[in-house]
């Protein structure tokens, strides 16, 4: 069904580098298709609901989190590859995997993870590290390398390897900036009426047009060629959306307030640590063995969950209420 339905610049199964480990093949399931169904089994999948995307625990049902987003990801991206005749199982197996090693408020946390470890943090590099390693154990899900490939290699600074790497590149930049859009007016950060009036004219008013005429533009651009990209006129029109964002909600200084906070408990769980190396999670402590001690202290803390953090923090270094 591969050859005779795809693109041929297309990343057909038959055609996988393969995993670091091999395994026999599945009777029912293209390689891709495994590696799909091992993401979404795996914890590291299950624990991105209660990761921040870009509100710090909001109340309220419909904002964002990091589990939502990454859906929101293989949903467009998915729409790309299907528009230009690519692998939809490669695409939707990079997708899902691109944010398992995010960590806890989203950005946030990276930004101050990368402060602590000299070797500096990013939450692509420890995507692949899950992927390849930390799940199962140890074991990691040994998936195909393509798939490793475009999870590592989803930021907008990166070229992935295959077409389908490259649906979820632009795809993940797609989701955010919409979605993000979408949370800050809700929240009340901004209102439509403030959107720049150059990408309103371009793109629509709302998610839906927005999404709409950006996924059209990569079809119109890309079908029938080997690349994946935007028309000119939108693919700058969607800069300068993601720059108002920067500019007017991730720079807003009540997110900055709150990223203090999280620097505090991050930092201090660090620290902490970092001097009682003992107190680590079995797994982790045995990790030490054969990585350095910031690598695995970046391992456990990018792990954990927005209420994780805050619950062991509460447990280390607030005191306990007692009656006199």
């Amino acid at each position: 069904m591969e050859e005779m339905f795809l693109s041929p610049y297309a990343k057909k199964s038959i055609d996988t580098v393969g995993r670091l480990n091999a395994e026999t093949p599945c009777p029912m399931r293209t390689e891709f298709q495994r590696d799909r169904d091992r993401i979404i089994h795996c914890k590291s999948f299950r624990r991105l609901k209660n990761k921040t995307q870009v509100f710090f625990s909001p109340e309220g049902d419909h904002y964002r989190t990091r589990l939502t987003h990454t859906l929101s990801v293989s949903q467009v991206a998915r729409s790309i590859a299907r528009a230009l005749s690519l692998n939809e199982d490669l695409t939707e197996a990079i997708a899902l995997g691109h944010d398992l090693g995010h960590t806890p408020f989203g950005h946030s946390g990276e930004r101050i993870l990368s402060k602590l470890n000299p070797n500096g943090f990013s939450h692509n590099i420890q995507s692949g590290r899950v992927v390849d390693y930390l799940e199962k154990d140890g074991k990691g899900l040994n998936l195909t390398r393509e798939v490793v490939d475009g999870i590592v290699n989803h930021k907008m600074s990166c070229t992935p390897s295959t077409l389908e790497g490259m649906a979820v590149n632009i795809a993940d930049r797609i989701a955010y900036v919409n979605h993000d859009i979408d949370d800050a007016i809700a929240g009340g950060f901004i209102s439509v009426s403030d959107l720049p009036k150059s990408t309103v004219e371009i793109l629509g008013t709302d998610s839906s047009q927005r999404i709409n005429a950006m996924v059209y533009s990569i079809y119109a651009e890309s079908d029938g060629k080997n690349k994946v990209e935007m028309q000119e006129e939108v693919a700058k029109a969607t800069l300068e959306l993601r720059s108002f964002l920067f500019e007017r909600v991730y720079n807003d200084i009540t997110f900055k307030k709150e990223e203090e906070k999280a620097d505090r408990m991050i930092t201090a769980l660090y620290g902490y640590f970092k001097k009682n190396l003992k107190l680590l999670p079995e797994f982790n402590y045995k990790e030490l063995e054969n990585y350095d001690v910031d690598t695995v202290l970046c391992d456990y803390i990018s792990s954990m969950s927005d209420g994780y953090v805050v619950n062991l923090f509460t447990e280390l270094f607030v005191p306990d209420k007692w009656k006199y």
